[in-house]
């Protein structure tokens, strides 16, 4: 291969994102209510018969399907299901910034109203119970902000030999922060929580 077959093999390619088609992807829902003349944020508490996650609280959503067209489909679909809606009661979608997470997922979240909330009737088989918080708590409320540290073990057949300084390299430790809202003795935090803010950050600034 010559220098001018490479030119023309990446000339006008659109980046992405390293890996991508190796990512878990997924997508969510943020919803919006009208309660008592108030705007609400809409959660669900995950089913305890969920192997994943069990009593978490989350955002409808879920992994995107092959059959999914585009991330919004996938979000819209999964809310429906979810809370027992039809689609026509999601309107006025927007799309957040997506995620890619530390273990390999990809979220992409949206945000969306939901009319004649008074009809959702939640999945019994995915969601235990949903619940709802006033937007003007979290605009007054700032969240719990604790640090998770993230340590470097390597395999025991790690090849120390074949880089400098063998096994004392110096590994860079890293963390994150994780955050955390408490409203009437729900707790908010993980991926729902760090979606929530960007959301708040983005109405609010």
């Amino acid at each position: 291969m010559n220098l001018t077959d490479i030119i023309a093999k990446l000339n006008g390619r659109k980046p992405t994102i390293l890996g991508y088609d190796n990512f878990h992807k997924h997508a969510i829902l943020l919803p919006l209510i009208e309660k008592n003349n108030e705007v609400h944020i809409l959660f669900e508490v995950r089913s305890m018969k969920l192997r994943s996650q069990p009593g978490d609280i989350c955002f409808p959503g879920g992994k995107i399907d092959p059959t999914d067209p585009d991330p919004e489909y996938c979000a819209i679909r999964e809310t429906t299901e979810e809370l027992g809606i039809s689609k026509t009661s999601i309107e006025n979608i927007s799309p957040l910034d997506y995620i890619v997470a530390d273990n390999g997922r990809m979220i992409f979240p949206f945000t969306g109203t939901i009319k004649n909330a008074e009809q959702i009737n939640p999945s019994q088989a995915e969601v235990g119970e949903i619940f709802t918080v006033p937007l003007s708590y979290f605009l007054q409320v700032k969240p719990e902000i604790y640090k998770v540290y993230f340590k470097v073990i390597p395999a025991d057949d790690f090849p120390f030999d074949l880089i400098v300084g063998g096994e004392d390299y110096n590994w860079q430790v890293r963390h994150k922060d994780e955050l955390f809202y408490q409203y009437n003795g729900k707790v908010i935090w993980g991926l729902t929580a760090r979606i929530l803010y960007h959301f708040l950050h983005l109405i609010d600034s």
